[in-house]
């Protein structure tokens, strides 16, 4: 895990615990999940479809790696 974010839609709806993952595949976001009484981890909150998935993961990915890039200039 490389990060932990919330995110805040339209000024009105906010969503905590959003961990940003590197993944075999590359970056990858994971809502915020619990486990359930079957052991399964389940998300509390997440996009009802893969086009909303992708953007919010986007979003986030380049925000993270703004923070990344600006950490890297500050220690220099």
């Amino acid at each position: 895990m490389k990060a932990v974010v919330s995110i805040t839609i339209d000024d009105e709806f906010v969503v905590h615990d959003i961990k940003v993952i590197e993944g075999e595949k590359g970056m990858f976001i994971a809502m915020p999940s619990r486990k359930a009484t079957d052991g399964e981890y389940r998300d509390i909150a997440h996009p009802i479809n893969s086009a909303t998935r992708e953007r919010i993961q986007n979003i986030i990915l380049d925000k993270y790696e703004q923070a990344m890039a600006e950490e890297v200039e500050e220690a220099i």
